[in-house]
C-alpha cells in the first residue's frame, strides 16, 4: 500500500526521528525542491525544434525566448556553452548525446535538462550557478573530467532526479568554498533522488550551507570513496537509499572542510560500513512518496539514465 512520507512536521534531530513508511516505485514526475519557489517548467508549452547540430543547439539554448529542444544523435560542443531561462533540453530516443564539452546555466531560472548522455566534457557535464528552479532529470554522465552536475553560488530550488554516472571521480558538488557563506546561506537547497552511482568515486553530493538538502531512495553501487559528505553549516537528510558495496555511505566533514548536519534514516546496506551522522536538519516543505530501501536497488538500476522516459 502507499503511504505519503511524513516529512514536513519539525526539525530531525538524530537519534529521535521517525521510520518513513515504505511506498511503492515513484513515478518519473517532478517532485522535491524544484517543485519550491513557483516550480520548474522549463520551455513549457512552446513547439518543439528538433536539433542535430552544436550550432543549431548552441542557437536553440541561448535564445531569449522559451523554447522546447530536441537533441538528435550526439551532438559535440566546446567548452561550456550557456543555457538561457526558460528551456528543456530533451534527447530524443536513448542515443541523444552532448560529448566534449558541457552546459552553463548561470545566472537564470526555469531550466530541465532529460535524457541526455554525457560523455567526455572537460570542465563541468552541468554547471549550475547563480540559478534557480532547475531540473535535471533522466540522464547519462560518463567518462568526463570535473564535475558531473556541479550546483554552486547561491544556487536553488534544485531537483536531481533518475540519473546514472558511471565510473566517474567528481560526481557532484553542492557549494563551491568555504568562504562562501555570505552567498549561500539559506539556498543551495537540492534535492537527489533515484540516482544510481555505477562504480563512482566521492560526491554524492558533498554538500556546503545547503539546508535542508533532501537524498534519498538513490543506489550507491561500489562507491570508492565515500558516498555523502555534509560540510560547512550544512544539512542533509539521508533516507531510504541502498548501499551495496559501499565502504563508506556517509560522513560529516570532509577534506579541510569542518562538519556538518546529517540526519539518516532507513537506509539499506549490503557488504557497506554504517555511515556517520550527527546534529539536526530542517524540516522538508514538500511531500514525497518514498520507495522502500530494500527496493531501491531494481527501482533504480531499471529506471535510471537515458531511453527511460
Amino acid at each position: 500500500m502507499t503511504l505519503r512520507a511524513a516529512v514536513v512536521t519539525t526539525l530531525l534531530a538524530a537519534g529521535s526521528v521517525l521510520a518513513t513508511p515504505a511506498a511503492s516505485a515513484a513515478p518519473f514526475d517532478l517532485v522535491g525542491w524544484a517543485t519550491q519557489g513557483g516550480g520548474t517548467t522549463g520551455g513549457g508549452n512552446a513547439s518543439p525544434v528538433t536539433v542535430s547540430s552544436s550550432s543549431a543547439l548552441i542557437s536553440a539554448m541561448q535564445s531569449s525566448s522559451p523554447a522546447v529542444i530536441r537533441v538528435s544523435g550526439s551532438i559535440s560542443i566546446s567548452g561550456m556553452q550557456k543555457v538561457a531561462a526558460n528551456k528543456t533540453i530533451i534527447g530524443v530516443g536513448s542515443g541523444a548525446a552532448i560529448t566534449g564539452g558541457g552546459l552553463n546555466i548561470s545566472n537564470v531560472s526555469n531550466v530541465i535538462v532529460r535524457n541526455i548522455n554525457f560523455r567526455g566534457w572537460g570542465d563541468d557535464a552541468i554547471n549550475v550557478q547563480y540559478s534557480t528552479r532547475v531540473w535535471i532529470d533522466h540522464n547519462s554522465f560518463s567518462n568526463g573530467n570535473d564535475g558531473a552536475v556541479d550546483v554552486k553560488r547561491a544556487s536553488d530550488y534544485v531537483t536531481v532526479s533518475w540519473n546514472k554516472f558511471i565510473d566517474h571521480d567528481k560526481t557532484m558538488l553542492l557549494g563551491h568554498s568555504d568562504d562562501n557563506g555570505g552567498e549561500d546561506r539559506g539556498k543551495l537547497r537540492v534535492t537527489y533522488h533515484h540516482n544510481w552511482f555505477a562504480g563512482t568515486n566521492q560526491r554524492h553530493p558533498r554538500v556546503r550551507f545547503g539546508n535542508p538538502v533532501h537524498v534519498y531512495n538513490n543506489y550507491y553501487a561500489g562507491v570508492t570513496s565515500y558516498g555523502v559528505a555534509s560540510t560547512m553549516e550544512a544539512g542533509v537528510l539521508v533516507e531510504g537509499n541502498y548501499f551495496e558495496n559501499t565502504e563508506d555511505p556517509f560522513h560529516r566533514g570532509e577534506g579541510s572542510s569542518p562538519a556538518g548536519n546529517l540526519v539518516a534514516r532507513n537506509n539499506h546496506f549490503v557488504n557497506s560500513g554504517s555511515g556517520d551522522a550527527g546534529g539536526s536538519v530542517k524540516s522538508i516543505p514538500y511531500s514525497v512518496t518514498l520507495d522502500s530501501a530494500a527496493s531501491v536497488k531494481s527501482i533504480v538500476s531499471s529506471g535510471a539514465g537515458t531511453g527511460r522516459i
